[in-house]
């Protein structure tokens, strides 16, 4: 797709690309209503036709709409602009945990300390029915405060757990057609046999 500077969807004007992955685009755009620096994800072009990777797009949307934790990406809006779906979240500054990995190792602290805001933000969307399935270095995030933030919920499946929680999403997406879905190296053995997974698949 490849969105411009100075392009606009909606209310929010392009400022430039912050990076591409299989299942989108993110770009940093500025809030014309509210004048703040947001992140704006689209949907690449070639996937539009593609109704499972827009029912992904959209199940990514309400599932991080459901969640309120600061360790889980904070979501502001969503919509749609001449047929391209758009999220718009909180603009984070700082790196992906595997960036900084990359830079050499952490201190065991460090490291249990990462673990513990993993396992709270987790606790948080575990205890909306929501699993994730694709906890990865990639999708954690640390922001220059040092605080961790949870990212794409694009594979994520919702549980109905209570009355107010969120109904069931396309949990039998991986048994229906006897494929997986996750990150090889990271997916947990129910995932990988097509099982229906629930939050030990995270943990």
């Amino acid at each position: 797709m490849g969105l411009s500077r100075g392009a606009h969807l909606g209310p929010y004007e392009v400022l430039g690309l912050i990076g591409a992955g299989g299942m989108g685009e993110v770009y940093r755009a500025h809030d014309t209503r509210l004048g703040r620096d947001v992140a704006v994800k689209v949907l690449p072009s070639e996937m539009l036709a593609r109704p499972d990777r827009k029912e992904r797009f959209e199940r990514e949307a309400r599932a991080i709409a459901t969640l309120d934790d600061p360790g889980i990406l904070a979501i502001h809006d969503v919509g749609t602009h001449d047929g391209i779906p758009y999220l718009v979240t909180e603009l984070l500054e700082g790196e992906s945990l595997r960036a900084r990995l990359g830079k050499g190792a952490v201190t065991p602290r460090k490291a249990l300390e990462v673990a513990l805001e993993v396992a709270h933000g987790l606790a948080a969307a575990h205890g909306r029915g929501i699993v994730h399935r694709d906890i990865k270095p990639e999708n954690l995030f640390v922001t220059r405060n040092g605080r961790i933030k949870m990212l794409d919920f694009g594979l994520a499946t919702l549980r109905e757990t209570s009355p107010s929680a969120p109904a069931e999403v396309n949990d039998s997406e991986p048994t229906a057609s006897r494929t997986w879905v996750g990150t090889l190296g990271y997916a947990s053995p129910e995932q990988v046999r097509g099982m229906p997974t629930d939050h030990r698949a995270d943990l």
